[in-house]
């Protein structure tokens, strides 16, 4: 076996370690928490099934590729949970840490092309990253609303928490956005989010 071959198969062992890196959401379907890889999975679901609503042309490859290694980090640096103040802090250097480790492992020019779109999308600069951030953020949405606002009520989040943490999603689809904005008003008339 290559060199190169070695490395790839010993840096997708240990990604599969993405299976045991819990969210606070749970899955639709069950009463079990989501994990880190089934998220990434739905979110490349999600490119494919959405991407005539982004706002820009977008080159959906590598909205793929970004949904699926934007979290690998978290194998190392934990999950992050999305209105923990306190947690987003040191957020970026624990996972830029892990970014360096993980991506290492892989021959140098997959290292790199890797890194790079993790912090492209971290940068939410182009397109791609604001729709592939767009779909971070509306995934979570669509589970607690179905869920009948279960981690909002667990965390006590707020409709205005709910609101300013997804409105960038503005920037990537309009069509998105709107039928976000749709959701948390819905969500507040069954009174599955405290409104603030």
């Amino acid at each position: 076996m290559s060199e190169s071959l070695q490395d790839q198969i010993q840096f997708l062992i240990e990604i599969d370690k993405l299976k045991t890196i819990e969210r606070r959401t749970r899955i639709i379907h069950g009463d079990r928490r989501e994990n880190d890889a089934e998220h990434s999975w739905h979110l490349a679901m999600m490119a494919l099934v959405l991407q005539s609503h982004a706002n820009k042309e977008v080159n959906i490859l590598k909205v793929i590729k970004m949904l699926l290694i934007h979290d690998l980090v978290e194998i190392d640096a934990g999950d992050t949970f999305a209105y923990d103040t306190t947690g987003y802090t040191d957020k970026f250097d624990r996972e830029i840490k892990a970014a360096h480790r993980l991506f290492g492992m892989l021959p140098k020019e997959q290292a790199e092309e890797m890194h790079n779109l993790w912090l492209e999308f971290e940068s939410k600069e182009t397109n791609e990253a604001q729709f592939a951030s767009a779909l971070d953020r509306l995934q979570p949405l669509i589970h607690n609303y179905q869920n009948e606002g279960d981690t909002w009520l667990k965390y006590n989040v707020t409709s205005d928490q709910v609101i300013n943490r997804n409105r960038e999603m503005a920037d990537a689809s309009d069509t998105l956005w709107t039928y976000v904005q749709q959701l948390i008003q819905n969500s507040i008339d069954q009174g599955i989010l405290t409104k603030s």
